[in-house]
């Protein structure tokens, strides 16, 4: 009896603290951070209690919860509320995109308890939608040891997802269903300003804040000038009087940061990369490991804090710049990719710690350490500078062919705009032959990604298409990523993430001893082709010692070889 009455009480006791303002007492500013569902227990206390915050499950992620979106000065309906987003100044936070690295997630919470403690009242508030963990399947493979550089909190997630891919690689190919989530999020939103919150890997040095911005000569001019000539140096000034020293992330371009630091370049891969094929302004908000948890996180609210007034201020140049940068994007007559770094040094003033190389005890070899003890100051180099080594002229329109279900659906997820041919009918337009390509010989992101994709120039010929083909018009406001993605020689194309493999192997072959008695017969009716060949045979020994070499050579540009090979199911015309 004794033993049913103190159960019974003590869950009692567990129901009033829940219901009675239990979350109220936990502190996110300590060195621990919410589990899964007491991050989303509490996210849906507050939707129940304050009408100007709106929770929504928007998707579902690869471990088969859903990811959630919080939307603050929204419009207390769902449909108005993404409406609004839409039409006025919106910011999008994406926290625990690696579950390991936390600081987003309470730093969020953090603003919005504050915001609430204020009177919920900003002048100008933009709409702030915040994602409170992205990577859910990395939210429960909690754990103290994974980040074994990192210091705090407690406990934490796992960078991978569920199927452990890293989801800040997965926002072209969108393996997981976490990115396609993501996808409906952003686009149901187009946000203004995006920020991803991660937490830094690699040197150590005295700042606690660091951050990545887009690659400068990638943007839309409008954008850059908005972003480089005004937002960057109000943080930078701003946050110096709350004691934070705002510095470009640290990415070397050697050992140490005394050789040179680089301008991340954010690939559509990732997601500031995604973004901003978007005209969206966007960041990556990287603490530092070494700095306690607790500081990192402070540092990121108030990065978060200060940009929210920023936006504040400045909604209408920020809707007009974005504007001036969808035109730009459907007018562009050339696109640029394939950008790579320059050469080009400029010198920044540098807080760090002397490296040194001191001998391990347990190896006996000599590892790099940064000396805490001998702090310094000093301008050191920086590499900030890149330039597209490809550019093709803008097309009117590319053109999918009907059977690639996965490209169309990843269009069609992105909101592109396209037509679909009701019938048979001729067109003239230009193909893609692959000439060569390098491959992965490991995996990686679940995938054996292609590089130095070479494209032979693209022939012109009238072209039958088919119904259920798509013409996708190539001056529209989402062409940046109609480019990236359907270009195939681009950095992060369709093509680079294995959609069109299947059109990159050989499927017939010959035979020796029938095929040589077609070369006759094939050297008749090509009498240039039989040039080529003892052209060849003459100047390549090896081709004139291997006859497979020489059958092949003959096959290959012969009537009898498949046209379909390394013909890639995209194309592309002008009106």
């Amino acid at each position: 009896m004794a033993v049913g009455i103190f159960r019974n009480l003590v869950c009692l006791l567990i129901f009033s603290l829940s219901s009675s303002g239990f979350f109220a007492q936990l502190r996110w500013d300590e060195n621990t951070t919410p589990t899964y569902p007491e991050l989303i227990n509490y996210l849906k206390k507050l939707d129940k209690e304050h009408l100007e915050i709106e929770l929504y499950a928007m998707g579902q992620s690869d471990y088969g919860e859903p990811i959630y979106v919080l939307l603050m000065n929204g419009a207390g309906d769902s449909t108005l509320t993404f409406a609004k987003a839409r039409s006025k100044t919106t910011l999008l936070v994406n926290n625990a995109i690696h579950p390991g690295e936390p600081d987003g997630v309470n730093a969020c919470l953090i603003w919005i308890d504050n915001w609430i403690k204020k009177g919920k009242n900003i002048p100008d508030m933009p709409v702030v939608a915040i994602i409170p963990a992205y990577n859910v399947g990395g939210m429960f493979n909690r754990s103290s040891t994974s980040r074994a550089n990192q210091n705090g909190p407690e406990e934490y997630g796992f960078r991978g997802n569920a199927r452990n891919l890293d989801l800040n690689r997965d926002f072209i190919k969108a393996d997981a269903e976490n990115t396609k989530t993501f996808t409906r999020i952003f686009h149901a939103l187009d946000p203004d300003v995006f920020v991803d919150n991660h937490v830094s890997n690699g040197a150590d040095y005295q700042y606690t804040l660091t951050y990545i911005a887009s690659v400068k000569e990638r943007m839309a001019p409008s954008l850059r000038k908005l972003t480089y000539g005004q937002l960057i140096p109000y943080m930078t000034k701003v946050l110096r009087k709350n004691s934070w020293d705002l510095f470009p992330y640290v990415e070397l371009k050697g050992k140490t940061p005394e050789e040179g630091i680089i301008a991340f370049n954010d690939l559509p891969r990732y997601a500031m990369g995604y973004a901003n094929l978007f005209n969206t302004i966007s960041f990556t908000v990287e603490t530092h490991m070494l700095k306690p948890f607790p500081e990192r996180v402070k540092a990121t609210h108030d990065f978060l804090d200060e940009l929210i007034c920023w936006m504040s201020g400045h909604a209408k140049s920020i809707e007009s710049e974005r504007m001036k940068a969808r035109e730009w994007t459907k007018t562009k007559t050339f696109f640029q990719y394939n950008y790579e770094l320059l050469e080009r040094q400029d010198s920044i003033l540098f807080k760090g710690f002397e490296a040194e190389y001191i001998e391990n005890s347990y190896t006996g070899l000599t590892h790099l350490n940064y000396n805490r003890s001998k702090p310094f100051s000093r301008n050191i180099p920086v590499y900030s500078h890149y330039a597209a080594a490809d550019s093709i002229k803008v097309p009117d329109f590319y053109v999918l062919e009907a059977q690639e279900k996965m490209a169309k659906s990843m269009l069609q997820l992105n909101q592109i705009d396209f037509i679909e041919v009701p019938g048979d009918t001729s067109v003239d337009l230009y193909h893609f032959m692959v000439k060569q390509f390098k491959s992965l010989q490991r995996p990686y992101e679940g995938h054996f990604k292609h590089s130095e994709i070479e494209i032979a120039p693209p022939f012109k010929q009238l072209t039958k298409l088919k119904k259920g083909d798509w013409i996708i018009p190539a001056k529209q406001e989402k062409a940046m990523y109609i480019h990236a993605v359907l270009w195939p020689e681009a950095e992060d194309s369709f093509t680079s993430w294995n959609f069109f493999d299947s059109y990159l192997q050989q499927k017939e072959y010959f035979s020796s001893y029938v095929f040589k008695d077609k070369i006759s017969e094939i050297f008749s009716s090509n009498p240039q082709l039989k040039i080529d060949f003892d052209q060849k045979r003459m100047n390549d020994s090896s081709f004139a010692s291997s006859e497979w070499d020489q059958l092949y050579f003959i096959y290959c540009n012969s009537q009898y070889f498949e046209p379909t090979f390394m013909r890639l199911p995209i194309s592309f015309g002008y009106y």
